[in-house]
C-alpha cells in the first residue's frame, strides 16, 4: 500500500493562483489531502470542481484576507473550524485553522498570524502560539496529529538565506522561534528536518522583490509537523520550488498511516 500523500500550499489568493496553474498542479500531484492557506476568498466566490474530493473552507470575516481550505479524498469523521474558545479569547475570526478527524489521526491545516512589520502583532502572535500548542496537545492525547501550513516562522538559521540581517524581523524573532521550539518539545517533529537535519538552501517562500526567487533568497516557513509517535512512519518530506503560482511553493509529506 502506498503511503498517504499530503500537500500544503499558501496560494496567496486562490483566484489569482487559479490563473497560474493551480488546477494543473492539483490534478498532477494526486494527493490524498491538499491543504491551502491564504485563500483570500469566501467559498461562493469560486466554483471549484475537484472530482473525488470533499471540500472544507474556513474564510476570514474580513473579505479578501487570510483563510484556509482542505480538499480530501477521504471523508473525515468530523471537521472543526478555528480554535476552541475563540470568542472568549478575543481572537478575531480570520479563518486560520481547519481540523479533520480520521480513524487513525487528526489533520490540521493552519495559517499562523504574521507578527507584521515593526512587530505590531507580536503579542497576539504569542497568545495564538500558546493556545494553538495547547490545542494540538489536546488532540495528540487522543490520536496522532499531522499539522501543516504556513507557520510564519523560520525556526533555525539554516531555514533562511540571510539570518543575520533578518534577526528580529517578523518570522525570525527569538520569541517566534522559541515558540516553535516549545511546540517540538511538547511531542512534535518538523518532518523535513527529521529527514534532512543539515540540508541547506531549501526554502518555501521568497519575497517578490529583488528577483529573490530566481536567486533562491528565501525562507522555509511552510511545514509538515507530526506527532513524535508517528515520526518513524514518515517516508518523505519535500519542498516543491519548481511549482510557481504564489510567492510560496507547496510542501509535501508522504507518510504510512
Amino acid at each position: 500500500m502506498r503511503p498517504m500523500r499530503f500537500v500544503s500550499w499558501n496560494v496567496n489568493g486562490l483566484r489569482a493562483c487559479m490563473g497560474k496553474g493551480f488546477e494543473q498542479f492539483f490534478n498532477t500531484i494526486n494527493a490524498d489531502i491538499v491543504a491551502l492557506q491564504e485563500t483570500k476568498l469566501q467559498p461562493h466566490q469560486i466554483a471549484l470542481e475537484l472530482e473525488g474530493y470533499e471540500q472544507y473552507w474556513n474564510s476570514a470575516q474580513k473579505k479578501g484576507y487570510s483563510g484556509t481550505a482542505v480538499f480530501t479524498k477521504h471523508k473525515p469523521l468530523c471537521v472543526n473550524y478555528d480554535l476552541p474558545d475563540m470568542d472568549k479569547l478575543g481572537f478575531p475570526k480570520e479563518g486560520r485553522v481547519i481540523t479533520l478527524e480520521f480513524d487513525k489521526f487528526f489533520f490540521v491545516d493552519c495559517y499562523t498570524p504574521n507578527s507584521q512589520r515593526e512587530l505590531t502583532r507580536i503579542e497576539h502572535r504569542m497568545d495564538w502560539e500558546d493556545e494553538f500548542r495547547r490545542y494540538l496537545c489536546s488532540l495528540d492525547a487522543k490520536k496522532p496529529v499531522v499539522l501543516c501550513g504556513d507557520l510564519n516562522v523560520a525556526h533555525q538559521e539554516i531555514d533562511l538565506k540571510n539570518p543575520k540581517t533578518n534577526h528580529n524581523n517578523a518570522g525570525f524573532t527569538d520569541k517566534e522561534r522559541g515558540k516553535f521550539t516549545e511546540l517540538l518539545s511538547a511531542g512534535f517533529v518538523d518532518s523535513f528536518r527529521y529527514l534532512y537535519p543539515d540540508k541547506r538552501d531549501c526554502y518555501s517562500w521568497w519575497s517578490f522583490m529583488a528577483n529573490s526567487r530566481a536567486r533562491n533568497i528565501g525562507w522555509r516557513i511552510d511545514y509538515f509537523v507530526v506527532s513524535s509517535s508517528i515520526k518513524d512512519k514518515i517516508e518523505e518530506s519535500s519542498i516543491l520550488p519548481e511549482v510557481t503560482g504564489s510567492d510560496h511553493c507547496p510542501v509535501m509529506l508522504e507518510i504510512s498511516l
